[in-house]
Order: structure tokens, then C-alpha cells, then sequence
């Protein structure tokens, strides 16, 4: 059986998740020891040089970075589709799930940072709350106009694309910055969210949201460590938190990616 190391709050996890549900392909969740720390256990670290979830494991296959296990399950399990066949649709759709995995989720992690690791308080942290707020103003009509008229952003039919948006929508209207009201995107949440895959993977992140509300603490005390890279690191330096990463630093309650090393 599949074996899949994850966190619920994951948007990357989330995706995974989603499909192996959509296909009905039976796989075991793990929660990873240490996840977080950057000091993760033997048994997720090997073959995962990045130490971050998900992280799919299928008899001696070990692969890192949900796209590549979205490509690789759509392949080994081609029933249901959640692709299409025309090239210039796989196209598009791996564009809006790139953007979704880069531009969208750093706007939301960060809006994390801010909330449940208390990067920045008060009326910092308002202004970097009013900031992502506009960031995702321009996201969302981003995402409108990928998804015009249809019902689904992957074509007829519930696919790929919707599994690779409704994580990072869930999470930013969890934030208090949902879809504007009564345009096509909202409409498309409510359908999405309906899809018994995405509602099953949606209440598992609504769950664990209540374990998180001390995870400043674990911080604080340095026996975690949050992931700074690329795309989050340049956003909290553009909202203007570039002393946020380097008190991080100093501090040694932030880390970049250094399995490779």
C-alpha cells in the first residue's frame, strides 16, 4: 500500500490527498516525527532530501514534490482522468497549479507566519494583513478569469486543476479573505468543496487548525524551525518583513532548504 507522510494544513499534502481519494487508490497516512525541526526522523529523510511533506512512498519508490506525485499517479492510475487529453488544456492546467504551489501559497503562509507563529503583532501585523489582502484581490481575478464561464478550471469535468486551487482558496477564506461574493469563483468553492475527496481532505485540515494554537511557543523555544524558501522568503521580504527574516535568522527559528548538502 501507499504510504504517504503529510501534515493536514499542507496545501501540497492536500492535493495529494485529493487525488488518491478522487481515484480511489488505497493509501496510509503518517504523520512524520519531528516535522518542522528540520531534524525529521531516519525513515522520512531518506530519499527526501527536502524533509518536508508530502512524501510518497510506494514499495521502493520514495518521491518528493506533490506535482511530480500528481504526474506519477495520474500515470500508474489513469482511471478516473483528472487530465485532459488536449496538450494546450495539460498546459494551462500545470500553469494555474504552478501559480497556485508559488505566487497563491506564499500569500497564505505567510498570513500563518503572522497568525499562528507571531512573526508580527499589532499594527504590524495588521499591515502585512492588509497587504496579503490586496495580494489576493489580484489573485483571485487571476484565477476568474482562468475559470470564465466553466463550471471547472480543468474543463467538463472536476480534474486536476480544481484539486491544485481549492486548498490554497480554502486556506486564504480560512484567513477571513474568501472569494469576492456572488462572482464565479465563489460558486466554483461551494461546487468544489462539495466533491466528497475534497470534503473529506478539507475536514481534516479544518480539524487540526485547533492543534496549532500554541505553535508559536514551539518557536520561541527553538525546537522548531520554519521553512523559509523561495517563493515565501522573497514574498515576506516584499510585505515588507525583511526583519522578520533576519531576527529569524539570528535566532535560528527559521531554516532554508539543506537536505542536499
Amino acid at each position: 500500500m501507499l504510504r504517504l507522510h503529510e501534515h493536514p494544513l499542507s496545501p501540497y499534502a492536500q492535493k495529494v490527498k485529493i487525488t488518491l481519494r478522487a481515484k480511489q487508490v488505497p493509501f496510509e497516512l503518517l504523520r512524520p516525527q519531528g516535522l518542522g525541526s528540520g531534524l525529521a526522523d531516519d525513515a522520512f529523510a531518506k530519499g527526501n532530501p527536502r524533509r518536508e511533506v508530502p512524501f510518497l512512498v510506494d514499495g521502493d519508490l520514495r518521491i518528493f514534490d506533490s506535482t511530480i506525485m500528481l504526474e506519477y499517479i495520474e500515470e500508474k492510475w489513469p482511471s478516473p482522468a483528472l487530465m485532459p487529453n488536449a496538450p494546450a488544456r495539460r498546459a494551462m492546467i500545470r500553469m494555474i497549479e504552478d501559480v497556485m504551489d508559488t505566487h497563491f501559497e506564499a500569500v497564505t503562509w505567510g498570513l500563518g507566519e503572522v497568525k499562528y507563529f507571531r512573526r508580527a503583532t499589532g499594527a504590524r501585523a495588521e499591515t502585512i494583513r492588509a497587504r496579503a489582502a490586496d495580494q489576493l484581490a489580484g489573485r483571485y481575478r487571476w484565477l476568474e478569469e482562468q475559470l470564465g464561464d466553466a463550471d471547472w478550471f480543468t474543463g467538463d469535468s472536476f480534474g486536476r486543476a480544481d484539486l491544485s486551487v481549492v486548498p490554497y482558496v480554502n486556506a486564504a477564506s480560512g484567513f477571513g479573505f474568501p472569494p469576492p461574493r456572488g462572482g464565479a469563483l465563489a460558486a466554483w468553492l461551494g461546487r468544489v468543496n462539495a466533491v466528497p475527496a475534497v470534503a473529506e481532505t478539507a475536514a481534516e485540515a479544518e480539524a487540526s487548525i485547533a492543534g496549532i494554537g500554541q505553535a508559536y511557543r514551539a518557536v520561541e523555544s527553538g525546537g522548531f524551525r520554519r521553512h523559509y524558501r523561495d517563493h515565501r522568503l522573497e514574498w515576506m521580504i516584499r510585505t515588507g518583513g525583511i526583519d522578520i527574516v533576519t531576527t529569524g535568522l539570528e535566532r535560528g527559528d527559521i531554516r532554508f532548504t539543506d537536505g542536499f548538502d
